[in-house]
Formats: C-alpha cells, structure tokens, sequence
C-alpha cells in the first residue's frame, strides 16, 4: 500500500515543524498530534497510511501509545515508525516489542527516514 497520508505525534512544536516541512516538501499529507489524547482524536478523523511516533510525551509515551494503537483492529495494517531521541538498543528493541515495524533516532536524517517509509510503501 504506497503511503502517502502520515499522522506525527510528536510534543516538541520543533521536531513538528521541522518533520512536517520535510514530509510535505516530498508530497506527502501530514496530520500533527502533541500527545496521545490529541493522536486518537486524529485517528478517529481519518486513518493515515503511516504514523511517525516520538516516545516521550507527556501523559501516556509513545511505546504505551504504540501498543495501544497497534493492537487496535481498527488500525490493523497502519505501521508505526517510532521517531525519538532515544537511542539505546534497549529502547528500539522495546520498541520493536510494542508493535512498532521501524525506529529512528533524532535528529532525524532526512534520506534515512524517507528509505524507512519507502521500504514500507
């Protein structure tokens, strides 16, 4: 399934910005969420092909909102790419773990993020 619509839950206006221009700049539609409430609200709204995952977060974190999600029916087949300053190979397997097919550390490198998403498209 080519991926062309990406919901972002990230909580730094900064790494929105900055990931949203990016995206956009290669044609893709780029819904944002700052948190977990404000991501399933998005969900609900419209079911993205994508969805790029920061991991800390106010309230509930990226891995605990990766597992929610991934085990959802509803949103079976939608991968997530967990996008995060985290870099420890603990943390990407735990990652990995909740559901997640991909992991990227910030800052995030512009040509390695578009191979993940192709690879996925």
């Amino acid at each position: 399934m080519p991926i062309h619509n990406i919901l972002l839950v990230d909580d730094s206006k900064t790494e929105l910005m900055y990931l949203t221009d990016l995206l956009t700049k290669r044609g893709f539609a780029v819904r944002t969420a700052e948190n977990g409430e404000e991501a399933f609200k998005r969900l609900a709204e419209e079911k993205p092909d994508l969805i790029l995952m920061d991991v800390v977060m106010p309230g509930q974190n990226g891995f605990q909102l990766t597992r929610t999600i991934t085990r959802d029916e509803r949103y079976t087949g939608v991968p997530v790419i967990m996008c995060t300053s985290k870099n420890q190979e603990t943390d990407k397997v735990w990652g990995l773990r909740q559901g997640a097919r991909d992991y990227v550390v910030k800052p995030v490198k512009a040509e390695e993020l578009m191979a993940k998403i192709k690879a996925l498209g």
